[in-house]
């Protein structure tokens, strides 16, 4: 073992006793669940199912959404396996618990402490565990390796300031990174850097790119698309700090009679955006305070999970959020997925800052089914045209809907890597 995993092992093994404390701090913040801490200390809320069992981990938000293909995959492909997926917070897993298919297991994910990682390892024994993008734990990793579970980095995405840290240790980068028996980058830079810590590189999956168009209740479309009327409608989505008021003064005279619904990517944010829109003294309607758009609503705070596919499909026109950082002078934020738009047909604006998704929002632009302003005061010049003209609005959104379709999948690829490192299946059914 290198002498930079040495070290972790030992910080980490003195710092243990410190987690439960930091954890409830944690907790006390709105950053944890407190009914569910003892999940990232290892200690499982539930039991295990008899028999293999695969384990599929995501970060945030965007990783796991882009698991919930691979849980499908392996529930049609393989039934007789239990499917454990893990993610690091509390959106993520307010998100799964509506989206995740019944008998598939949530926990959280443990802290990266030998004690913590044993635990969740003793407990759940999982044949093969799939990490998605870039959740690089040492402790965790190797423990697993160590004990014989099968590993894939799938999707997975580095960039050159992460790569650059883990050249400092590059002992540490190589040994992590030759435990997995698969490592399959999401695109030929991240492959490249993946590639000089010493990966083995076997191929390219994006997982982001395999998903369909986000669900909706159909009966509440049917219910606000009434409500709303033939108003237009832009959906400012998955907004972060300072786009939503930034959005509404650059979108206040835009158009006629305007209904624009803020969908922000965090929903625990909405008391500071309500505050702020109040301050400025916009009238809006709350969804979170069971409040619905109607023919007067000009501005709703749609501040609820698992809903984007709702609110997409009531729009005309959608600017994608996360993407105006350096306009408004906040940390980047890298964009969020612009195909969720284009698989639905709609016309969809963004900022300049898109590093997360380069590849395919050039695609888009390429195929006339996106467009980029530099900040939200430029978004009126652009928007202003799609919603006087509907049938250029929709050519605009088709374009995007085939460049979507032509994005590939990456599902079939992933599962022609996964399916020799599942545990065989029980005699009947191979």
């Amino acid at each position: 073992m290198s002498p930079a995993l040495i070290a972790w092992r030992i910080l980490t093994r003195l710092l243990e006793p410190l987690a439960p404390r930091l954890l409830d701090a944690r907790a006390k913040q709105g950053k944890e669940d407190p009914a569910r801490v003892d999940e990232r200390l290892g200690r499982a809320s539930v039991a295990r199912p008899d028999g293999d069992l695969v384990w599929l981990h995501g970060v945030s938000v965007g990783e796991t959404l882009s698991l919930l293909p691979v849980v499908e995959r392996l529930r049609q492909k393989r039934p007789d396996l239990t499917v454990l997926v893990t993610s690091g917070t509390l959106t993520s897993a307010q998100l799964l618990a509506k989206r995740l298919p019944a008998g598939v297991v949530h926990q959280f994910a443990p802290v990266d402490t030998p004690g913590a990682v044993a635990a969740f390892l003793d407990h759940w024994r999982p044949s093969l565990a799939v990490f998605v993008e870039s959740e690089l734990w040492p402790n965790l990793i190797l423990a697993a390796r160590g004990r014989g579970v099968k590993l894939v980095l799938a999707s997975a995405r580095i960039t050159e300031k992460t790569v650059e840290g883990w050249r400092r240790f590059p002992g540490a980068a190589r040994e992590i990174l030759s435990a997995f028996d698969r490592v399959l980058p999401q695109d030929d830079a991240s492959a490249s850097r993946l590639h000089s810590l010493g990966a083995r590189i076997d191929g390219h999956v994006n997982l982001k790119l395999s998903g369909e168009a986000p669900p909706h209740d159909a009966a509440a479309f049917t219910r606000l698309s009434a409500a709303i009327g033939d108003r237009p409608v832009v959906v400012a989505a998955s907004t972060h700090d300072g786009e939503e008021i930034a959005l509404v003064r650059a979108l206040d005279k835009l158009a006629d009679r305007l209904c624009l619904i803020l969908v922000p990517r965090h929903p625990a944010r909405s008391a500071d955006i309500a505050a702020a829109l109040t301050r400025d003294g916009y009238a809006f309607a709350q969804r979170s305070q069971g409040r619905e758009p109607d023919h007067e609503t000009d501005l709703y705070l749609a501040d609820t999970l698992g809903e984007m596919g709702l609110f997409l499909r009531l729009a005309d026109v959608v600017v994608m959020g996360g993407s105006f950082s350096a306009a408004l002078e906040k940390p980047p934020v890298g964009g969020h997925n612009p195909l969720e738009p284009a698989r639905l047909g709609r016309p969809a604006v963004t900022g300049p800052d898109m590093s997360n998704w380069a590849a395919v929002t050039e695609a888009l632009v390429e195929a006339g089914g996106l467009a980029v302003v530099e900040a939200p005061w430029d978004l009126p010049a652009v928007l202003a045209p799609l919603l006087a003209d509907d049938i250029a609005a929709r050519a605009m959104g088709e374009r995007g809907r085939r460049a979507a379709a032509e994005a590939g999948s990456g599902l079939d690829r992933l599962w022609d890597t996964l399916a020799p490192l599942l545990p065989l299946a029980p005699r009947g059914r191979r």
